[in-house]
């Protein structure tokens, strides 16, 4: 049988999505706080954007120990639960090297305006991986939609240039993107969960193993690494491993040793091993400082602290106390996250059609900021609209 639902993930992700948006619309905003901004490479600080995309990650790992219990579950053996954790990976690196390799589009070589490109780039997505209803009679059509996306995204491939200033050539893995970082992310530690999750202590020792991996990158003592790991950059480095595993130690810590009416000794143990992860950050960061960028010991661990801290609170919030009817209207951004990850990517080019500008003021300041939420908020509710459609993207 299944195991049970932790509501809190869901609505954990879903808060943490609408965050994503909100940050990632900032580009077009003026005269806001820094403090929400990202912070410069090599300024030893960090702002409440360098916060999100490691939240989501911790959040991933937070789902991967319940997402395998279930299908061990359901009498899946390990073999057919890592290739589909491979097939998962697989989707998450080819969209996340094709979003980041438009950053380096030339609409003149390549003959297409980057509009364009951008909004076949996620319809052919969508035609791939969308959960397509089971049902038997329209399994051609089905197939004929999936073959139609690879042969949009191989043709987009096909023209695709760089901007001769950008050093490229064409599409190359110069970074992974968001997506990209996901996928690696997960592959590692899912892989690991699947065969080490039967024990708290071995989870433990992978999570102990990265964040090893993470300091030993900075002393310098990896650098015959540096062939492979420029490949994966911060994959490599150890620091996105180490905020997905540390919620696979979460979750993984509650289905061994906990269950759902220990909730209380669960939230405790949550708020020490959250505090001891930012106590470690903070004695790490005289060292290589605190840095998103260059993903340093110190500001890895400290989101790994935030991350965990924050769990707590949401777990008591919403699975012991069940004040949860104040996120319903976030739903589509916790079960359909993908979608909404990639709805912006087709409403930014849309948007530029439209010859009507917003007044200069919607922009700036606290107003930029309440507008840039709105924005945010109306993606999830897009989502929703989608998902009643039949479009919802599951990898």
């Amino acid at each position: 049988m299944p195991t049970e639902r932790i509501h809190s993930i869901d609505v954990l992700r879903a808060l943490t999505m609408l965050l994503m948006i909100w940050v990632n619309d900032f580009w077009l905003l003026e005269n806001i706080p820094a403090w929400l901004e990202h912070m410069p490479a090599d300024k030893d600080a960090m702002g409440f954007s360098d916060v999100i995309f490691p939240a989501f990650l911790f959040i991933v790992g937070l789902s991967i120990p319940f997402a395998i219990q279930n299908r061990l579950a359901m009498g899946e053996n390990k073999r057919v639960i890592l290739c589909h954790i491979a097939a998962r990976s697989f989707a998450l690196l080819a969209m996340g090297f094709l979003m980041v390799n438009l950053e380096s589009y030339d609409e003149s070589a390549a003959g297409m305006a980057k509009s364009l490109w951008q909004v076949l780039m996620i319809l052919g997505f969508v035609l791939v991986w969308n959960s397509y209803p089971k049902n038997g009679s329209r399994s051609t059509i089905h197939l004929i939609l999936k073959l139609s996306g690879v042969c949009i995204l191989l043709a987009l491939a096909i023209v695709f240039r760089s901007d001769p200033a950008s050093g490229y050539n064409w599409l190359e893995p110069h970074w992974w993107g968001i997506l990209g970082l996901i996928g690696w992310s997960y592959l590692l530690c899912a892989s690991l969960q699947l065969y080490f999750g039967r024990s708290i202590g071995l989870v433990i020792v992978c999570w102990i193993f990265f964040a090893l991996l993470n300091v030993a990158t900075f002393v310098e003592w990896l650098s015959w690494m540096e062939p492979i790991r420029m490949h994966v950059r911060n994959v490599g480095s150890g620091s996105m491993p180490v905020l997905t595993m540390a919620g696979c130690v979460v979750s993984t810590l509650y289905q061994k040793k906990f269950s759902k009416d220990q909730g209380s000794r669960f939230i405790a143990a949550l708020i020490g091993l959250g505090i001891l992860a930012l106590v470690i950050g903070f004695l790490l960061r005289p060292f290589w400082g605190i840095s998103k960028i260059h993903a340093t010991p110190a500001w890895t661990n400290i989101c790994a602290g935030i991350g965990i801290l924050s769990y707590a609170f949401f777990y008591w919030l919403i699975d012991i106390k069940g004040w949860s009817n104040w996120c319903r209207f976030l739903k589509p951004a916790g079960v359909a996250t993908l979608t909404c990850y990639l709805v912006p990517y087709v409403v930014y080019p849309l948007m530029g059609l439209v010859p009507i500008a917003l007044p200069q003021l919607m922009s700036v300041g606290l107003i930029g900021l309440a507008r840039s939420m709105v924005f945010a908020a109306l993606i999830v509710l897009a989502t929703g609209g989608l998902n009643r459609l039949g479009v919802k993207l599951k990898i």
